[in-house]
């Protein structure tokens, strides 16, 4: 009987060592995604232009670091952006995020560093491009666009519809 209270301190240690003073955080957490369905008929007011026969599609993962108390002290975005059905050689001038709820329009916090000095054509009007390790210029728009994803949008601008021509409510998909 004097190897219970051994066997007991060695299942208590053991018991100790499986478990964790900080609670594990899910990756999700650190790399949520976001999409949006890009519509003419979202902009405001909608295209209704050459430009208004399109759609497309945007998926946004944020790569975030944070502290103990879980605030955001880094992080990257990576934009991926389709199109289609729009007019050969349409320009996808800029692209980025704007605070503002579906109907309104907002200011931009969150730009993807696409201009148009490398602006994406769009040759037979369909086309995609990529931004990665992209920073905001605020690491508080990554806590703001996670906590309420539908106040945002993403768009795209072009030559013809310098205000945008394809613009969707971001959704937070993980």
């Amino acid at each position: 009987m004097k190897q219970a209270p051994i066997v007991m301190f060695s299942l208590g240690l053991i018991a100790a060592g499986c478990s964790s003073s900080s609670p594990s955080t899910p990756s999700s957490a650190n790399s949520p995604t976001f999409t949006a369905e890009l519509r003419p008929s979202n902009e405001v007011p909608p295209v209704s232009n050459a430009e208004s026969t399109g759609s497309g599609h945007v998926s946004i993962t944020f790569n975030v670091t944070r502290d103990a108390q879980n605030n955001v002290t880094a992080g990257t975005a990576t934009f991926v952006v389709t199109l289609t059905g729009f007019p050969p050689g349409t320009p996808v001038n800029i692209a980025h995020i704007h605070q503002a709820p579906a109907g309104s329009n907002g200011s931009i916090v969150f730009s993807t560093q696409l201009s148009a000095t490398d602006a994406t054509i769009l040759a037979n009007g369909s086309g995609s491009f990529i931004k990665t390790n992209i920073t905001p210029a605020s690491l508080a728009v990554f806590d703001s666009i996670i906590n309420n994803p539908a106040g945002f949008y993403f768009n795209v601008h072009s030559t013809l519809n310098p205000a945008g021509f394809a613009r969707g409510q971001l959704v937070r998909v993980q």
